[in-house]
């Protein structure tokens, strides 16, 4: 598993024992469709390389744009960060957060990822606290300051029900830790809203950790919930967006997407904006709906078939939808970067970018990192590209092998973006929290967090906070 990317431990691959036909065929994987009637002309004759990337499109600066300035909003405080990505619409844009960007306190707050559970969850934090979950579904309040753990609640339901996994087939032999990963957390109303992959929502007294409701779903839930008015938002393995009632946990309503078992192990959580709700879905579908009712406005399919790269077909937006200024940002697994407008659906502009986290829209820019770890500068109205930066340049290395064979090529795994106190700041999985320049993308700082980490820091109250692999929630200011 260490030959592929940590995110595209897709649950696993092409969804538990599916053909492989449900990734694609034989004709899919090989570059120039060999055998078929789209065959290229092209040919390599000894002498001759043809390059199989020039029949992927490619992201290419404007010239226009080469050397222009561009508007950033300033830092402002972050009081809060109750959702996945800071507030109901995924659209956090400049905070004042880790200036002298150095680890203030670590703490262990539970299980890390292994074979049968992952750490998934991103942190969330408001009135003081910072609140996470484990790889086994153990929710914990944190005191921001201190780093002390003020309670802690396992969500987990029977150890029967504990050895599911989160397809229904057992990944262990039953127990405590076996299976159910997935779900995260939200806050809202005095409230701890904890999404599980062992198929329950449950509401939790924020002070004090005790449960108020719990209501059992037919699948597991994969992403974290979003609280917006009185309903909590969630998206199970299924493609189901499901409305709770924040106050009793009753089902106000449901809609079913195209249902997809191909999915990233990385998940994303909806966007609400008014009376619209934005579902993400594993099938590369974007569906707006009416919050009131669950009624369908639009749907819009951000895929692509890559004749360079069988994973194409997995069309996951696993990075959360982003809703800002009148406007949809999404970015699929399959690789299709899409602007478009709330009301109708219709798209703005689009670019091929391949990518599992949330694309970061900022004053006259959109940033984005795609799988492979290019960083890009967007401008949010035409879609043109101001640059690109390479993440991994001088960190690919070769690893693993015998006696010099069988070598696995090595690149870091990227999440983020934050803007924070004039820094875009991502996290990898070399363990380090990196901050670039934004306007020009070059790095600028950078402090190790002690292992690994797939999930984007949060902003509270002038920190930053990274939850790693291994189960360590870590404040930096």
């Amino acid at each position: 598993m260490t030959t592929m990317n940590r995110a595209l431990k897709v649950a696993l691959i092409c969804g538990v024992a599916l053909s492989v036909t449900a990734c694609g065929t034989v004709r899919r994987v090989l570059p120039f469709g060999l055998g078929g009637a789209d065959a290229p002309a092209a040919t390599a004759s000894e002498g001759t390389r043809v390059s199989v990337l020039e029949f992927e499109q490619a992201l290419t600066p404007s010239a226009a744009l080469s050397g222009r300035d561009f508007f950033l909003p300033g830092p402002v405080a972050a009081t809060a960060w109750p959702l996945p990505g800071g507030n109901a619409g995924n659209n956090v844009e400049h905070v004042i957060a880790a200036p002298a960007f150095t680890v203030a306190w670590r703490r262990d707050i539970g299980a890390g990822s292994a074979n049968s559970r992952q750490v998934m969850a991103p942190v969330v934090a408001d009135g003081g606290r910072v609140f996470v979950m484990d790889g086994e579904a153990q929710v914990s309040a944190v005191d921001a300051n201190t780093g002390q753990i003020v309670w802690q609640v396992d969500v987990k339901r029977t150890e029967r029900e504990a050895g599911r996994s989160i397809f229904g087939i057992g990944l262990g032999g039953g127990g405590t830790g076996s299976g159910g990963f997935g779900g995260g957390v939200a806050v809202g109303a005095g409230r701890v809203f904890v999404a599980s992959g062992y198929r329950s929502m449950t509401a939790l007294d924020a002070a004090t950790g005790a449960v108020i409701w719990t209501q059992t779903v037919d699948s597991p839930i994969h992403g974290a919930p979003t609280v917006s008015g009185n309903r909590v938002y969630v998206v199970d393995v299924d493609n189901q967006i499901i409305a709770f009632n924040t106050a009793n946990g009753q089902q106000d309503w449901s809609y079913r997407g195209i249902v997809e078992p191909a999915r990233i192990l990385r998940a994303s959580s909806p966007a609400v904006s008014g009376d619209t709700v934005i579902a993400p879905f594993s099938s590369g579908e974007v569906v707006a709906l009416r919050a009131a009712n669950g009624q369908p406005v639009w749907s819009e399919v951000l895929s692509r078939t890559s004749r360079t790269s069988a994973l194409s077909e997995i069309r996951d937006i696993a990075g959360r939808p982003v809703i800002s200024r009148g406007f949809v940002y999404a970015v699929s697994h399959s690789g299709v970067m899409q602007a478009m407008d709330i009301r109708s659906g219709q798209a703005k502009w689009s670019l091929p970018v391949a990518g599992v986290n949330a694309p970061l829209p900022a004053g006259d820019v959109v940033y984005v990192v795609s799988k492979s770890g290019e960083l890009t500068l967007v401008n949010r109205d035409t879609g043109a590209i101001y640059w690109t930066r390479d993440l991994n340049e001088g960190l690919v290395r070769q690893e693993g092998g015998l006696f010099g064979f069988f070598d696995r090529t090595v690149r870091p795994e990227w999440s983020g973006p934050v803007l924070a106190s004039n820094r875009l700041v991502l996290v990898n999985s070399d363990g380090n929290l990196v901050g670039f320049d934004p306007k020009t993308g070059l790095q600028t700082a950078s402090v190790n967090v002690g292992g690994a980490s797939y999930i984007a820091p949060a902003a509270y109250n002038g920190a930053l906070y990274v939850l790693t692999d291994k189960g360590q929630l870590v404040s930096i200011r």
